[in-house]
């Protein structure tokens, strides 16, 4: 009877399709007894799926609550109706019926459809395919659930979906039924397992460029990420029957690698899906050993000169490419050989894509042909910011499905910057790591030729006016001075020396932060976790350090400190070898003569230097302290470091008080001596002091490191506090600005006990706008430190704002924070106080009335 039926719908459905194909009523009615011909047990299916609905939107009124006051007994859980669990015995046996003869392919491979199915599958495949959207729709999810049923039958439709796609006489509705069948997981998976299948899918999609109308190629872009998305690798199968058959496999990835390059002349989303098909082919045959070798090297190479194509998304493409492929690196030092001082090893192996690579790099121009289509992805703009920098610079001119097939493996790699980005100096750089990346494992994989190679770009390139040339620059010098590979030293006191002084010397404003950030790539530790230290990061340290000539202009000295603090931020502090450590001291000592320079700018940078140094020496001190057995031979202790927090904390305490004395005598129009000139630079030097270390407290607390920084800021913690109101705006500026972001931190013991003293003692400083300033801060600190003060420092503070209420100056100010205070320190006081308070307001009020 069914065998009968099947023929009889087949002709139902030849008919319609020649007569009558408008019908979508119809066709409709055709799809479903089709279904339920081939698809036998669909219809309990969803008879079973309503009826789950239903259960989940009635159960609630079904189920009767735990107590139940018709049984006295107290019952925990649900109860149902017995109809309720009959009827769910039954459905829950009308899902096992359907599901019966469903996975039968699970347990034996060799079954196949009966010859009536694969009539009617063809006839549905037809009507999957129709120009009404309704019957296509209908027909595909009955296709797609006879292909689950029989995964066999994936080999017999896909010749006809494949060959929609490359058919330019092909109307819209077959391609885009073709399109939303072949994007189905259960075909993408089957594509991976039959080299027919997956050789016409490849060629189909990739010769669709003849379809004009916009939805057609709107589906067909769909499809090519959504098989870019689940695509996990080609089965060994392909593999080997590729191989017994001779070529094929890598006459395969030849062909798409010639429809891959620019001379084919196809359209730059095709020749994207080409080159990124190619890739995915690679990575899948990486571990063949007979076609491996030969297949890596011409597709390296392919992708290396694709670095120069005029299509930005190919360029971005081989970015991704060359950082999967350039693995081997045979050049590259180990830890054990990073121990030998003079770098005259040499590589007993090659990589297998040296020969091939070289050759293409060493033709005339190479490097300055990339070098010039590279800068043209770096888009400078206002609005650059640090996701447009992690993505490659990418996202002005690349949609959402050009990046799903552009970003491959990289975007699941170690991000850049170990380091969390907050020096403001810096600004918004166009600097991209995974550019520096290839560069580097570029001379990993073949040695000094390519650092050879570089020199004459990197040289033009560097001294060139655009900034985008000079980011390229910069990241080629990153990745070569972070390469560690064999004769780099000898190039380093060669050339590269100074090319990196050229780069501090030169007062280039605007591609400031790309060189600030590959002096930061070059210093930035190996290994998993970072602590390893790269083979040229004390040399350019070492550089960094070098005294400038005395006629350079403010701006490059400032350049240099910022330099040296991005340089120094990439340091692992706990692990610091015996010559860094001696690097540390020698710029804290520079530092802390330079801390009143006469430029604002250098003054700026010079604080912040300040706070990577003082971070990184406290906190070498603690881990030195909580592991002794470090085995460096320099303790990390604050004395033998000329006591820096002390020596600061003690310049800060002395200068604020020449400043508030100045500040007085300025009110009072009081001149101290016969040389106001003097006393005058005196001041002003007190005051870029003082600039300087707020610079220094700011940075501490927007970068993280006052953790670290803690006691040296207890200590100076009057100075913020009493310098909030000065002549000097600048001065006050960044004084407010310490006392804003200081009301924020949090201090725990020992050193709350020495903030608690620190805030009573400028409580009765002499000076109105301290106790006034000091108010201000007791809001925020005690709201802050409520649960971890002790009683008797509650009380001392409560005692402190008590006895402002007699200031005549800031008695209003204290009124307003006692009232705060009321809200919930301390019940003892707030209630002894309110005793009090009232007790003398009785008294006041008795003593009036006797008058």
């Amino acid at each position: 009877m069914r065998q009968k039926a099947a023929d009889t719908m087949h002709a139902v459905c030849k008919y319609l399709l020649e007569e009558k194909s408008d019908d979508s009523i119809l066709l409709i009615l055709v799809v479903r007894i089709m279904d339920a011909l081939v698809n036998y047990g669909s219809l309990e299916y969803e008879e079973w799926l309503h009826h789950r609905q239903a259960w989940k939107l009635e159960s609630y009124a079904i189920v009767e609550p735990p107590v139940n006051h018709i049984i006295s007994s107290y019952v925990k859980g649900k109860r149902r109706p017995r109809w309720a669990l009959v009827d769910k015995a039954h459905m829950h046996n009308t899902w096992r019926s359907s599901q019966s003869s469903f996975h039968l392919y699970r347990t034996n491979r060799n079954v196949s459809p009966s010859n009536f199915a694969i009539l009617l599958m063809d006839d549905v495949l037809k009507l999957a395919l129709h120009s009404y959207e309704t019957v296509r729709s209908l027909a595909g999810k009955s296709l797609l659930t006879m292909i689950k049923r029989w995964p066999s039958v994936v080999s017999r439709c896909m010749l006809t979906l494949t060959k929609n796609l490359a058919n330019p006489n092909a109307p819209e509705h077959a391609v885009l039924g073709s399109c939303t069948i072949l994007s189905t997981q259960a075909v993408l998976k089957h594509l991976t397992m039959e080299p027919k299948a997956f050789t016409s899918f490849a060629f189909g999609i990739l010769k669709s460029s003849c379809h004009e109308t916009l939805k057609a190629q709107k589906a067909i872009n769909e499809l090519f990420v959504k098989f870019n998305i689940h695509f996990a690798g080609v089965s060994k199968s392909i593999l080997k029957t590729s191989s017994s058959d001779g070529e094929n496999f890598g006459d395969l990835i030849a062909q798409i690698g010639t429809m891959g390059s620019e001379a084919n002349g196809l359209h730059w989303r095709y020749n994207l899906m080409a080159n990124r098909l190619l890739l995915l082919l690679v990575m899948a045959s990486r571990g063949d050993p007979l076609l491996s070798s030969k297949i890596l090297s011409e597709t390296a190479g392919h992708f290396l000169k694709n670095l120069k194509s005029q299509l930005p998304q190919t360029r971005i493409l081989a970015i991704s490419a060359l950082n999967i492929l350039l693995k081997e690196s045979p050049y590259k030092r180990s830890p054990e050989q990073l121990e030998i001082a003079s770098g005259k090893l040499h590589g007993s192996t090659k990589s297998s894509l040296e020969g091939a690579l070289v050759e293409i790099f060493q033709e005339k121009g190479f490097f300055s042909e990339i070098f010039d289509s590279l800068s043209h992805v770096h888009v400078t703009s206002d609005s650059d910011s640090t996701s447009s920098r992690v993505n490659g610079g990418t996202s002005s001119f690349q949609s959402v499905a050009d990046k799903s097939i552009t970003f491959f493996y990289f975007d699941f790699t170690a991000s850049w910057p170990r380091t969390p980005n907050w020096i403001t100096l810096l600004g918004s750089d166009n600097f991209y790591s995974n550019f520096a990346r290839i560069f580097k494992r570029l001379v990993q994989e073949c040695g000094m030729p390519v650092v050879v190679a570089l020199r004459g770009a990197l040289d033009e390139f560097a001294n060139a006016k655009e900034r985008s040339k000079q980011s390229v620059a910069a990241e080629a010098l990153a990745g070569i001075l972070h390469s560690d590979v064999n004769g780099l030293l000898d190039a380093w006191d060669s050339w590269i020396m100074n090319q990196v002084q050229n780069i501090v010397v030169v007062p280039s404003v605007e591609s400031m932060p790309e060189w600030a950030s590959c002096i930061r790539y070059a210093v930035t530790g190996k290994g998993k976790h970072g602590t390893r230290v790269p083979l040229l990061r004390q040399k350019i340290m070492d550089c960094l350090l070098a005294p400038l000539p005395q006629t350079v202009v403010t701006s490059v000295v400032a350049n240099r400190y910022i330099f040296l603090a991005a340089s120094f931020i990439e340091v692992s502090s706990p692990r610091m070898p015996k010559d860094e450590l001696l690097l540390h001291k020698r710029l804290l000592d520079e530092l802390r003569i330079n801390m009143s320079h006469p430029s604002a700018q250098v003054r700026e940078a010079v604080g912040v230097a300040l706070c990577v140094v003082c971070s990184n020496i406290q906190l070498y001190t603690s881990a030195a302290h909580s592991h002794p057995s470090t085995g460096n031979s320099i303790s990390g202790n604050d004395e033998e470091w000329g006591g820096w927090s002390r020596i600061l904390s003690e310049q800060a305490t002395e200068r604020v008080l020449k400043i508030q004395k100045s500040v007085q005598l300025e009110d009072l129009d009081v001149l101290p001596d016969a040389h106001p000139a003097n006393r005058m630079n005196n001041d002003q030097e007190d005051m870029k002091w003082m600039e300087t270390l707020f610079h220094f407290v700011i940075a501490s607390f927007k970068s993280g490191r006052s953790v670290y920084l803690v006691d040296t800021i207890v200590r100076i913690l009057y100075p913020i506090i009493s310098l909030q109101e000065t002549s000097n705006k600048d001065l006050s500026t960044l004084a407010k600005a310490s006392f804003e972001l200081l009301k924020w931190n949090i201090f725990r013991e020992p050193h709350l006990e020495k903030v608690v003293a620190m805030v009573l003692h400028s409580a009765h400083d002499s000076n109105w706008r301290t106790r006034s300033a000091t108010l201000t801060y007791l809001r925020s600190f005690i709201y802050r430190h409520t649960f971890i003060l002790s009683r008797q420092q509650k009380q001392q503070i409560w005692e402190t704002v008590e006895g402002l209420l007699k200031d005549s100056q800031v008695r209003e100010h204290a009124a307003a924070v006692l009232a705060g205070l009321m809200k919930g320190v301390d019940e003892n006081l707030v209630r002894d106080f309110r005793d009090r308070a009232y007790a003398e307001g009785m008294l006041m009020l008795n003593k009036k009335r006797q008058r």
